[in-house]
């Protein structure tokens, strides 16, 4: 007992030694003269040039505005960069760390919270763009599937699943409106539709989609997973499954790696409805020559779900100073504006336009979102995401039911 609490109060005091070492953003000309030649390593996806080319813009600003270098490190998962920040706490190298900043939100923001591997709390709100959040109109700004952000994350775009097909082949009114539609849709349909296969984060969101429509008791999906009931939580859902696997592009033998091969699917004439979570998505790909100009979205009218993604500073952090004026630069009008552009990116924005001055209102005012954009008001409510711990389990579960080796 003695040493556990010894060793417990070693860390604590590793802990308490590294947050008070923390710049402060509340003295931000101190902030941006410390972060004046670091070079930031932002942990990012990168499996979409749309994202990349952004990443790209904004590391030339920066470097020019603050002589940050931003380098991206491109991965596939986001929990591979979880994973250098916990080998690196397990080895002691409390301080100059390799991870700088991390594109992250749901089971991996709750894991490094857990584990105590992000900078101290509060950062995120007291940077000098946060003003402009929209912390009243979205929620999820402050509570990142379920779990609280309490500012150890600033937001940097929101997300919402929605579909979308080619008018070309298939007509708008014959579009499913739900989960159990969309089954019966693919029944009459069978070979043309699919999703990316679990683990991957947007075939995932389709489990957790279906899940959130034909679950008995969607309270039970705010709370960390019961072991106790999850067969009985799920079984609407590997229900539904069983029904639709069938019935897959490929006869649910096989499975698209990912969102962009899924996307290719649709492009070649391969299945009929997609799905991603950006509304501005149809839109973006059309402009950039992957889907034709006759692609258009719909969304469920009951709702789909719905997310802010953000970056986060690792405790251990080499270059914390650089990595909070990157943070407060994706937060900017300008940066969000740029990034809600479908010819760039198309991801919406985190920031209010109340609070917003008139050039940076009529900035956003300016876009032209898309003929394939949904404006708001059909975008249908937005689904709360479960607690993170549905997606590891939901994702164990399906690799023992339908798991296939591509």
């Amino acid at each position: 007992m003695k040493r556990l609490l010894l060793c417990a109060a070693a860390l604590a005091t590793v802990t308490l030694r590294a947050f008070a070492g923390d710049p402060d953003p509340a003295q931000w000309d101190k902030v941006l003269a410390e972060a004046r030649g670091e070079t930031v390593y932002f942990n990012a996806w990168g499996g979409a040039e749309n994202v990349n080319a952004y990443i790209e813009w904004a590391a030339d600003e920066v470097a020019r505005r603050y002589d940050v270098k931003l380098v991206q490190v491109k991965l596939d998962d986001t929990a591979n960069a979880v994973a250098k920040v916990v080998a690196e706490k397990a080895a002691g190298r409390n301080e100059g760390g390799t991870v700088d900043l991390i594109w992250i939100n749901g089971e991996n923001f709750a894991s490094m919270k857990r584990q105590g591997l992000l900078m101290s709390p509060g950062w995120a709100e007291k940077l000098p763009n946060w003003k402009y959040v929209d912390v009243e109109g979205k929620p999820t700004i402050r509570t990142d599937f379920t779990i609280p952000v309490e500012g150890l994350e600033s937001p940097w775009g929101m997300a919402k699943l929605v579909f979308f097909h080619d008018t070309a082949r298939t007509a708008p009114e014959t579009m499913p409106t739900s989960a159990k539609a969309l089954l019966e849709w693919v029944r009459q349909h069978p070979g043309r539709f699919t999703y990316p296969q679990p683990p991957d984060f947007t075939g995932t969101s389709f489990l957790k989609q279906v899940l959130s429509e034909v679950v008995t008791d969607r309270s039970a999906l705010t709370k960390p997973v019961d072991e106790a009931r999850f067969a009985a939580v799920t079984a609407p859902l590997f229900s539904y499954l069983d029904a639709l696997n069938p019935v897959l592009w490929r006869s649910g033998r096989a499975f698209p790696q990912n969102y962009p091969a899924m996307k290719q699917l649709l492009a070649d004439g391969e299945v009929d409805i997609i799905f991603a979570f950006n509304p501005s998505e149809a839109s973006n790909a059309i402009a950039s020559g992957e889907l034709p100009d006759t692609a258009r979205s719909f969304a469920f009218p009951a709702g789909t779900l719905a997310n802010t993604h953000f970056v986060t500073i690792p405790y251990n952090a080499a270059a914390k100073a650089g990595a909070l004026v990157v943070a407060d630069f994706l937060l900017s009008p300008e940066a969000q504006a740029r990034k809600q552009d479908p010819k760039g990116w198309g991801d919406p924005t985190v920031l209010a336009m109340s609070k917003l001055g008139a050039g940076d209102r009529a900035r956003f005012a300016a876009l032209d979102l898309g003929v394939a954009t949904l404006p708001p008001d059909r975008l249908g409510p937005a689904l709360d995401e479960p607690h993170p711990s549905w997606m590891e389990r939901i994702d164990e579960e399906w690799k023992r039911r339908y798991g296939v080796e591509n």
